[in-house]
């Protein structure tokens, strides 16, 4: 007997994957937890390794990066020193101070 159901011959249930072997990883429970967000929040690891890559560097490398450090503080004091206004005003001087040779042409089609 044909019913009138479209979805009579449709597979119910879960799909199976090809490689789906059921394998369950194993839950961690609460301690277990609580001891991996203390050791995340402590970041102990990462200090260790830090210091370990500093004691690797050489002199010329730990010069390079104490200038590069010093060079990056000069540059932020400088921006931070001026206002928007006064960083305006001086772009205006160094405009007026370029030649007449750096302006733009005019481009016309009816001259």
């Amino acid at each position: 007997m044909v019913s009138n159901d479209p979805y009579a011959q449709v597979a119910k249930g879960k799909l199976k994957l090809k490689g789906d072997s059921g394998i369950k990883k194993k839950k961690k429970n609460k301690k277990e937890k609580v001891l991996e967000q203390v050791s995340k929040t402590l970041d102990i690891p990462e200090q260790n390794e830090q210091l370990k890559s500093e004691l690797k560097k050489t002199k010329a490398e730990m010069a390079y990066l104490k200038m590069k450090e010093k060079m990056q503080t000069e540059r932020i004091m400088e921006k931070a020193s001026l206002t928007h206004k006064q960083r305006v005003e001086k772009f205006n001087q160094h405009l007026d101070s370029l030649t007449e040779h750096f302006d733009i042409p005019k481009v016309s089609w009816t001259k």
